[in-house]
């Protein structure tokens, strides 16, 4: 019998890492009750924030240093943010204004901040998290640090030059990177600036992905802290066996052997739930071999990690804990989540042609119901207040997994703190796309794979690393380093070269290539990592960036500022391609027209292909659409707008992820008078038909909104995630209406728990959707809740609740459809005013 090793396998056997985590023997120790220890009562190194107070100013060429004139500067931020907020700059995402905020990127700008250090301190650094892109820096006009890349941190010590009263705190930020493209990475780049490439910096800021605005800054946190005698470097915990609640612990303790004498204090409690907690101590000598020690313990009383819908996220707070026989100790702090996830292969077994896409968690078998994911500022404002919003959002949609694309950032640590709370699981790219690690510096690339993989281990959201997006050619040094350090340095997560790749699927026929939304039916993949349409804000987000006098401006100039906030400034055919779609569902007369033309096209594009990819559980593991979030405000593949405000096809997607659902497949969206036999599917991801009975009810309605055909398909208890009920039949006279609408609705023990609707056969009469029968809606508010009701005799199709603060807003549900005589109560979010309207209401 011949064994196949699946593409992980194989490509792991290809990086031939050396020693892995765990590898070595542990210590097993016994945790026992403990009192957690309070941090006040006990000598740590201490730490200060140094993001206040700080101070900008433009490099002057004559004096080769700061110009004079100082502004103050936002730290963490961006140099833009700091001239916007000094009035040097206008807002560079309102009109046309990137282009002045542009001219900015390409100088060199001086920080300054004056420092005064505790009397009582001795061994003393500062330590800069992150800089982008470039630096040098002087301390009391000492020369004592340089970087380049984006995401590795730096730090020096200043005990020789520090002084007791006031201390200068000096950086010289480089520009951005330039250098214009002859063809690389590939021939789209012709002409636009590509020094991204010779360095590592997030590069959708670039020109390529709707603003060209080289953001520069110190974009992380900067610290001055004691250095301990001895100090915890690293520490990583990984579940051991989820069952037990066996847990593997590494502790790297830096110091010399003398000084590394000392007691361990480990005390873990429950931090997001009530629990006991639990610790044990331990005796290092000098005999110890080696600053690295390994444990392995187990967590009584232990409650797992889970992806949303699937239970809840449970985590734990670990504090490390050093005293040395003399001097101060040191103290860390770690978040964590006892969980096992698992990438098995597909039913067809392994595959060396793919990889193993099929997940499992915690023993239980999960299709991955995923986003891809933006970074969430042009400009680097990366406050934990924005990142809570699209976060909160992804969670409410169903959304159980994010690819933190190569384009973008290894993630901050407040994204994965949210994740870890949300359970939201990240696929996580390292800042590489379309072979550009072919080119970047080495040195600089794999300082960054290892410093933020150290960092960002320990999460229990993090369940994948990645080498950067859409590579045709993921080979060579740098791929290979990526993919050894995943084993060398944690070794409990896949790794994946790019994506695509190994049996993941791209597609962007639809849009790019022009096709028909049908084409999107017809996607499929052992996961699908990339689709989707562009679309507009809402309304009230576009006018927040468009010029007033350019509101009723309409067909728009094709070098105006709706043309220009298109995905590449309409330079490639943007307003033609989106008008493609747009005339699929309505007349572009106007904007407000343009902005749910648009909004449909992507909704339809969409929903199919995701209920579709759930179906084809198991030869289906996952599908990403692309994607949740912007990185600054325009016409995108967004479902949230940059101002957080949900589009159309947020609530459609929320239906599709649903973990309760069912479907009807299509075929084709624009069937005319042909026969339909459409396979209807029930969807449970969370065992909620468990002793249920359980009923599909699938109603068609014609152009008049009359019922033209009803089926029923009963059903008793749990299913295994998915499960073909049977076939929703059409003849040629029943399907024969323009429009077409079918109903899907599920039913526990009598109760509605799942409704969507379908809407077909629109293309023949361009904007039929919205003349149809009217009815009318009563509304009445009640705290947190809208009652809405139809007063009229038949359905309610597409109810939307809308609001002028639709970027703080947030409905439980909308776009929805509401039958005759029904009251349909939907959650809202704050104290907001609200409008509710239908497609056939006035």
């Amino acid at each position: 019998m011949i064994t196949r090793n699946s593409l992980d396998e194989t490509e792991r056997l290809s990086f031939n890492p050396g020693t892995i985590p765990f590898s070595k023997k542990s210590v097993n120790v016994r945790m026992d009750r403990v009192t957690p220890q309070d941090p006040s009562k006990a000598s740590y190194a201490r730490k200060y924030m140094l993001d206040d107070q700080w101070f900008i100013s433009k490099h002057s060429e004559e004096t080769n240093g700061p110009s004079g004139e100082w502004w103050p500067a936002v730290v963490p931020g961006s140099v833009h943010t700091a001239l916007m907020n000094a009035g040097k700059i206008p807002d560079p995402y309102e009109g046309k204004n990137d282009s002045i905020a542009r001219d900015q990127s390409f100088c060199a700008w001086w920080f300054k901040k004056e420092i005064k250090i505790p009397a009582d301190s001795t061994a003393m650094r500062i330590v800069f998290n992150g800089v982008c892109d470039s630096c040098t820096v002087w301390f009391n006009d000492h020369q004592v640090a340089a970087n380049q890349g984006m995401f590795t941190s730096f730090e020096f010590d200043i005990a020789e030059s520090m002084k007791k009263d006031c201390n200068t705190l000096l950086v010289r930020l480089e520009p951005a990177p330039y250098r214009i493209s002859e063809g690389e990475p590939n021939p789209y780049w012709i002409g636009m600036n590509v020094g991204w490439m010779d360095t590592v910096v997030f590069n959708n800021v670039y020109g390529w992905h709707y603003i060209d605005v080289p953001a520069t800054g110190i974009w992380r946190t900067v610290i001055l802290e004691e250095k301990p005698v001895v100090e915890i470097k690293n520490p990583f915990i990984a579940t051991r066996d989820f069952m037990a609640g066996t847990m593997n612990l590494s502790v790297h303790l830096e110091g010399g052997t003398h000084e590394r004498e000392g007691t361990l204090y480990v005390e873990i409690e429950p931090d997001n739930f009530d629990g006991n907690s639990f610790g044990f101590e331990y005796e290092v000598r000098s005999s110890e071999i080696g600053p690295e020690m390994q444990f392995e313990f187990q967590i009584p009383e232990h409650r797992l990690w889970w992806p949303n819908g699937l239970g809840d996220p449970h985590l734990y707070r670990m504090n490390l804990i050093f005293i040395p026989k003399e001097g101060i100790g040191d103290r860390k702090e770690v978040i964590f989540g006892v969980r096992q996830v698992q990438f098995n292969p597909l039913p067809g077994g392994p595959d060396p042609e793919l990889y193993n896409w099929a997940l499992q968690v915690n023993g239980r078998a999960v299709f991955a119901k995923g986003t891809n994911w933006c970074t969430i500022d042009a400009l680097m404002r990366f406050d934990k207040e924005r990142y809570a919003r699209f976060m909160d959002l992804a969670r409410r949609s169903h959304i159980q997994f994010m690819r933190a694309w190569g384009a973008g950032l290894p993630e901050t640590d407040e994204f994965y703190d949210l994740a870890d709370r949300m359970g939201i699981m990240v696929y996580q790219e390292w800042p590489t796309a379309w072979d550009s690690h072919k080119v970047q510096p080495i040195s600089i690339l794999e300082k960054t794979v290892r410093q933020n993989m150290m960092r960002l281990r320990n999460h229990p959201s993090l369940v994948q690393w990645g080498g950067g997006n859409e590579s045709p050619d993921p080979t060579g040094e740098a791929i290979d380093m990526m993919g050894r350090l995943s084993y060398e340095l944690d070794g409990t997560r896949t790794f994946r070269r790019t994506q695509p790749w190994g049996g993941s699927l791209n597609n962007y026929d639809v849009y790019w290539g022009r096709q028909p939304l049908d084409r999107n039916l017809k996607l499929e993949s052992p996961f699908l990592g990339e689709f989707g349409l562009a679309s507009a804000p809402n309304l009230e987000s576009v006018k927040k960036y468009i010029p007033q006098h350019e509101w009723e401006a309409w067909p728009p100039p094709p070098f105006g500022t709706f043309a220009h906030k298109t995905p590449v400034f309409n330079r490639n055919e943007d307003m033609s391609r989106l008008s493609h779609y747009v005339a699929d569902f309505i007349d572009n007369s106007s904007m407000e027209a343009f902005v749910l033309g648009t909004q449909l096209a992507q909704a339809t594009g969409m929903r199919h292909t995701l209920e579709l990819a759930r179906t084809r559980w198991p030869e289906a593991a996952g599908v990403a659409f692309y994607k949740l979030n912007d990185n600054c405000p325009s016409v995108s593949w967004s479902i949230v707008d940059w101002y957080g405000a949900p589009k159309l096809a947020y609530y459609f997607v929320q239906d599709a992820y649903s973990p309760l659902a069912a479907v009807v497949l299509l075929d084709g969206l624009n069937p005319g008078d042909s026969p339909m036999d459409a396979p209807v599917f029930i969807l449970d991801d969370s065992n909620c038909l468990a002793g249920q009975n359980w009923e599909v009810e699938v109603t068609a309605f014609g152009s008049t909104l009359r019922e033209v055909k009803k089926t029923f398909f009963c059903g008793h208890g749990t299913i295994p995630i998915r499960q073909q009920l049977g076939q929703f039949s059409l003849t040629k006279e029943q399907i024969n209406h323009t429009p077409l609408f079918m109903v899907c609705e599920l039913r526990l023990e009598g109760r509605v728990r799942y409704r969507s609707f379908y809407w077909l056969n629109y293309l023949s009469d361009r904007g039929c959707l919205f003349r149809l029968p009217r009815t009318t809606l009563q509304s009445e508010r009640h705290r947190d809740k809208l009652m809405i009701r139809n007063t009229g005799n038949i359905p309610a199709v597409g109810v939307s609740i809308s609001s002028a603060n639709s970027n703080e807003m947030v409905a439980e549900d909308n776009y929805f459809w509401i039958n005759p005589g029904e009251t349909r109560e939907v959650g809202i979010n704050g104290n907001w005013d609200v409008a509710v309207q239908a497609w056939n209401t006035d």
